[in-house]
């Protein structure tokens, strides 16, 4: 398998705090089941700022200890951007950067607040021929409110990824509630652990993989976890399946709207 969106580099974000911390968080992966690691540290403008030169620093030195230790895994750079009307620039300038030098690009958006120029954004990107990527849209309060929004980015051709750690629980019952619905209706391409810290998702793993496997059986669980990602990092054409509309139950509607105030 092969984890999308992880924050594993040491000292560049929010993620692990120093380089055995991440050592540490790469043998967990390992044993959770993945191969490879796309390394996805936040970049925010004036807030998290390392730029590609110096991540590439950081991998050729963990990579290189990596392959004393007979690791046989893979690693691939790339970013959490925040979404920015500088982004096309933060990527020119080295700065930001796509998936394993890709045209794919993860970006994330405020958790509680809809960006007026989300779609001028989104619009840029694919001018310049960039496959946007949504990080963990079901963790978006205004997304949960309103899923006709999910639908209108998907329409416009932008992919999804979302958290292992959301059908278990991990940042709410309303976030749980609102995945379950994004897989029934072909919403989710990616999956990500998301990982900050030793000991958190990747031992929850087993149960996640178990979880969603109930949810969209064998072969989507196998899209979304292996295939898919591996097009993204080969910078190869993702197969994307129609994504329904769906409204929430007014119940669910309730307990999104109640529960939402948890986180």
């Amino acid at each position: 398998m092969i984890d999308f969106h992880t924050h594993i580099l040491p000292n560049i974000d929010d993620g692990a705090r120093d380089i055995e911390e991440t050592f540490n968080l790469i043998e967990e992966a390992k044993k959770a089941g993945f191969d490879k690691i796309v390394l996805t540290p936040h970049y925010m403008e004036n807030y998290y700022e390392t730029d590609v030169a110096e991540r590439e620093v950081w991998l050729d030195a963990i990579s290189k200890n990596l392959f004393i230790k007979n690791y046989d895994g893979e690693l691939y750079l790339g970013n959490e951007i925040y979404m920015s009307e500088n982004l096309i620039s933060l990527l020119e300038n080295a700065k930001a950067s796509t998936i394993n030098n890709t045209s794919y690009v993860l970006f994330e958006l405020p958790l509680n607040a809809e960006p007026l120029n989300l779609y001028d954004v989104i619009y840029e990107m694919q001018q310049y021929k960039i496959v946007p990527i949504l990080a963990h849209p079901e963790r978006y309060s205004f997304i949960r409110k309103e899923p006709e929004l999910l639908y209108d980015l998907a329409q416009k051709g932008v992919l999804m990824q979302a958290n292992y750690g959301s059908i278990i629980g991990q940042y709410g019952n309303a976030t749980k509630i609102f995945v379950k619905k994004m897989f029934e209706n072909n919403y989710v391409h990616f999956l990500g652990s998301d990982v900050h810290r030793q000991n958190t998702i990747y031992e929850r793993i087993p149960e996640c993989l178990m979880e969603i496997r109930r949810i969209i059986g064998v072969e989507k669980l196998n899209e979304i976890t292996t295939i898919n990602p591996g097009l993204a990092l080969a910078n190869k054409r993702i197969n994307v399946e129609t994504p329904k509309k769906f409204e929430l139950s007014l119940k669910d509607k309730l307990l999104v709207n109640i529960l939402s105030k948890e986180k």
